[in-house]
């Protein structure tokens, strides 16, 4: 697919120089902002509000080492609320909670989740919905949380902790749960035989 913008910005890739030393600079990568007045002006407002949020919480994150610099202590088994920023479609973005799975290096390994009705009726259920998606799992309604939820298996990741904005609740690394939802994880990125086209 042809990328119509990096003609434009291809010759600035490489330039550490300041900003604002640079006009030609300047004038190219500040014309851009038209685009993206032009992408929120065709978004509802819910998705804008979102959009914009994230991109406030990335100028005041960005440069933190993790969540510890902004007083917020996580560990393995918090549901966090987290900052995903943007996404392209069917990935999870913008503001979501995620259960963290472990803590490498102040990297956290995170599994996104949702309490949206719709996608919860979608999750597979051993008993219940055992034809359904199996790349979403239901967790049902844990600790600080308002209504059961549903886990993304395949939109895992590794974040920076300062996209971390809350912890909400807790869940007992030693626990079933905690156990199968590992398992689940395991499964869904490595399992030799697992036909890719039901994680889509």
């Amino acid at each position: 697919m042809k990328c119509s913008r990096l003609p434009l910005l291809l010759p600035f890739l490489s330039d550490a120089s300041p900003l604002s030393t640079r006009p030609e600079a300047s004038r190219t990568i500040f014309s851009l902002f038209e685009d993206l007045k032009g992408y929120l002006s065709d978004q509802s407002v819910a998705t804008a509000a979102k959009y914009m949020l994230s991109h406030s919480n990335f100028l005041d994150r960005a440069n933190l080492l993790s969540c510890e610099q902004l007083s917020v202590r996580v560990c393995p088994g918090d549901i966090c609320f987290i900052d995903f920023g943007c996404a392209y479609r069917n990935e999870a973005g913008y503001q979501h909670f995620g259960i963290i799975m472990s803590i490498v290096h102040s990297k956290a390994f995170v599994v996104p989740m949702t309490s949206n009705p719709s996608t919860f009726a979608q999750a597979y259920d051993e008993t219940l919905l055992p034809n359904g998606k199996r790349h979403l799992m239901r967790i049902g309604k844990q600790n600080g949380m308002n209504k059961e939820s549903v886990l993304f298996l395949n939109d895992c990741k590794f974040i920076n902790t300062s996209r971390i904005i809350e912890v909400k609740g807790h869940l007992d690394t030693e626990g079933v749960l905690f156990s199968c939802i590992r398992e689940k994880v395991k499964e869904c990125l490595f399992h030799p035989h697992a036909d890719l086209t039901e994680f889509m």
